[in-house]
């Protein structure tokens, strides 16, 4: 015998997930997952402001290395340009000289 009522709710449940997987992966210009980002100019970062622009990735991160050693937080970002160090203004001055130590 068939329990209809499992039957109803399984197809329920299945729909209403097709329903949600269909909202969040809905084309390209709807989908809700996380797209592939676009590098943008060094001047697109908000409160960031370029320190440095390393000639490799591990330049970058060897510099970053120091100014976290030195309590300035930073970030390594890639940049249409090319990679490029980036801190807050307010840290600036104080970031560039532990770099030209």
């Amino acid at each position: 015998m068939i329990d209809w009522r499992s039957l109803v709710i399984s197809v329920l449940v299945v729909g209403a997930l097709a329903l949600l997987l269909r909202w969040a992966y809905g084309g390209r210009s709807r989908s809700l997952v996380e797209r592939r980002p676009v590098p943008g100019s060094a001047d697109q970062y908000g409160l960031l402001v370029s320190i440095a622009s390393p000639g490799t990735f591990i330049e970058g991160e060897m510099s970053r290395a120091r100014l976290e050693a030195a309590g300035i937080k930073a970030s390594l970002v890639s940049t249409a340009e090319g990679p490029r160090l980036m801190v807050f203004r307010d840290d600036e001055p104080a970031a560039r000289r532990v770099l030209s130590n």
